[in-house]
């Protein structure tokens, strides 16, 4: 469990710096720049929720959330770093929340069904030592605006803390239904097919 919690913490750590460069650059450059946090997970095994929900088996589900837990520590580590820099990042995030918050839970919540099938499927191949589908598969959850729930968490956490108290209610639902929606899109071939997916 120990060394679960230390990848689960470091993937996170990942997401949250790959995170701090997409709110400090932006745009197409951001968004594959972004690639960088998924990359590193896949290359030290660390145990991330989305890189890990597609994969798990009946009775790993409170390790699961334990994953889940872990990496939202894992980003708000970076997230404090993120809150000394003197870019705008905290107002860019606040744009980020706002934009998921206006699109409502429900919306939220399926567009991030489409970010778990991608983030499943780069997984896969990049454990079968193929890595182009990990860089354009996270510029284009990003492109689609599909949430990443600990990609969220980081930006979340990066917003000014007086807007993110006056909004706390709305933004555990919003969180909620991002989970729900990438758990989905990570297990969407599982649940279709009814298989794993194949080797290849």
């Amino acid at each position: 469990m120990k060394n679960l919690i230390r990848s689960a913490i470091m993937a996170g750590i990942c997401i949250g710096i790959a995170g701090f460069g997409y709110l400090a650059v932006g745009g197409i450059v951001g968004a594959v720049t972004f690639a960088f946090g998924l990359l590193a997970v896949v290359h030290y095994r660390l145990k991330l929720y989305t890189g890990t929900a597609g994969f798990f088996v009946k009775g790993e589900l409170a390790q699961l959330c334990t994953i889940l837990l872990m990496n939202i520590v894992g980003c708000l580590l970076v997230a404090l770093m993120a809150r000394m820099s003197p870019m705008p990042l905290q107002e860019t995030a606040q744009r980020i929340l706002e934009g998921r918050l206006n699109a409502g839970i429900v919306q939220s919540g399926l567009l991030a069904i489409g970010c778990g099938f991608i983030m499943t499927t780069a997984v896969k191949w990049g454990r079968e030592g193929k890595f182009l589908p990990l860089l354009f598969g996270v510029p284009l959850f990003i492109i689609c605006g599909f949430p990443h729930c600990i990609a969220d968490a980081f930006y979340y956490l990066c917003v000014p803390i007086d807007y993110l108290t006056a909004n706390a209610g709305q933004v555990l639902l919003l969180y909620a239904s991002i989970v729900l929606g990438n758990f989905i899109g990570c297990n969407l071939y599982r649940l279709i097919i009814g298989t794993n997916a194949p080797a290849t």
